[in-house]
């Protein structure tokens, strides 16, 4: 294999002297640098290795049609750019020509290189340097579950001058030390993997379990259930990368059922439903939600407890009434399910919140969602309720002994059919 190459993303009609400095920066390296241009709106001032017009044609239209669609249905000329783009990156991937990416610009071109970058293995270096890096209303849409840093130039990406220059060195060094001491995307595990759902609140269960499940014979991976994480573990379960999980935080339920900070989106719990891969749950998390920033449901929720952690974090007790609402929702959710699968109650509390003699403590209200789930579930027997605290390493015990139970029991059966 040659030497190591770096993809640039950019659009050279506007930008075209920056993306020469890039690309002068990475070949000192000794990385190979491939500028991408997929420019729309004007004939760019040179070439770049990849063409405009290549990029054009791979996504199905002409550059002279791309102009034009640019003007009058911009989204479209857009589109077209990154499907053909990203199929000629996926290609020389395979070449073993591509170790990393890089997109440097503005709006347009963080949309672009991101969008190429999300169709790019998990592990291989992904970097973005835009002035868009740190806006709120767009950065999920760019990053979203994906492996993409991205490297805030607060300065615009126009015309060289003494503070970009320093903004650019320092992203292209990022990217070019990524390459150079990169893993690579071929990531093997030599034991059946595991996903862990946890956050601060379950943390001590979490950590006794990662260890518990090391000495049974499992790698566990932990997915960080703020919102983001979470929904990642859901793609990955999708994506074949887990045999089980252990999801101790579904907090994620109640949060997009009423709109708090760790909202994963609608489909929590449906990607080990769907795969029938075994799992454990535990209502960490649901006791519940995050306001943190939240001025106005601060406001709608002052007559409840609110616990502040600081500006950003302040956690607010839920009702009865909204853990019916989420035990509806996920026994609609586990009575589709096609694998093996237990819920563990911890009768004494659900997170390091949630004790007797602190504020978040309700018993009244946990209890009322057990309840309901039971009442909602085909089969209640699938509840099994334990006299401990959730955070503790003694629940931890009682989550791997089970999930443990249940993945025995599921390889049983598939040898058996394969028998």
């Amino acid at each position: 294999m040659g030497r190591k190459g770096i993809v640039i993303v950019c659009n050279l009609d506007t930008r075209g002297e920056d993306i020469l400095f890039v690309k002068d920066l990475i070949r000192g390296r000794g990385i190979e640098p491939i500028l991408l241009d997929f420019s729309m709106e004007e004939p760019p001032p040179f070439p770049g290795d990849i063409t405009t017009e290549e990029v054009a044609r791979r996504g199905g239209l002409a550059i002279e049609v791309v102009r034009e669609k640019y003007r009058s249905d911009r989204d479209r000329a857009t589109n077209n750019q990154i499907a053909g783009a990203a199929a000629i990156v996926l290609d020389l991937v395979k070449q073993q020509r591509v170790h990393g990416i890089i997109g440097i610009g503005g709006g347009t071109a963080t949309l672009v290189a991101t969008s190429i970058m999300k169709r790019l293995p998990f592990g291989m270096p992904k970097l973005m340097a835009s002035p868009m890096a740190a806006h709120p209303a767009y950065i999920d849409k760019y990053v979203g579950t994906h492996d993409i840093t991205m490297h805030h130039t607060v300065l615009d990406i126009v015309k060289m001058n003494p503070l970009l220059k320093a903004q650019i060195i320092n992203a292209v060094g990022a990217i070019c030390g990524m390459v150079e001491m990169t893993q690579g995307t071929d990531i093997r595990f030599d034991k059946p993997c595991v996903a862990i759902s946890s956050f601060g609140f379950g943390e001590m269960a979490v950590q006794a379990a990662i260890g518990m499940l090391e000495e049974a014979g499992f790698t566990a991976i932990v997915c960080h259930a703020q919102g983001k994480g979470d929904r990642a573990m859901e793609e990955m379960i999708r994506d074949g990368a887990f045999h089980g999980v252990l999801d101790i935080c579904i907090g994620g339920v109640i949060e997009h059922l009423f709109k708090g900070n760790r909202d994963p989106g609608p489909d929590r719990l449906m990607a080990a439903v769907t795969t029938g891969i075994p799992m454990v749950l535990a209502p960490c998390g649901l006791d519940i939600l995050s306001y943190g920033g939240r001025a106005d449901m601060l406001e709608k929720t002052k007559g409840r407890v609110q616990v502040v952690q600081d500006a950003l974090r302040v956690q607010v007790r839920t009702t009865a009434d909204e853990l019916c609402q989420a035990a509806d929702v996920i026994a609609e959710r586990l009575n589709q399910a096609h694998g093996p699968w237990t819920f563990l109650v911890p009768l004494q509390g659900w997170s390091s919140l949630d004790k007797p003699g602190r504020p978040i403590f309700d018993a009244q209200a946990d209890a009322a969602f057990v309840a309901r789930l039971k009442q909602k579930l085909d089969d209640p027997s699938h509840v099994m309720e334990v006299d401990m605290h959730l955070y503790t390493p003694e629940f931890a015990r009682v989550a791997v002994d089970e999930f443990v139970r249940l993945f025995e029991s599921a390889r049983s059966a598939r040898a058996k059919v394969a028998a």
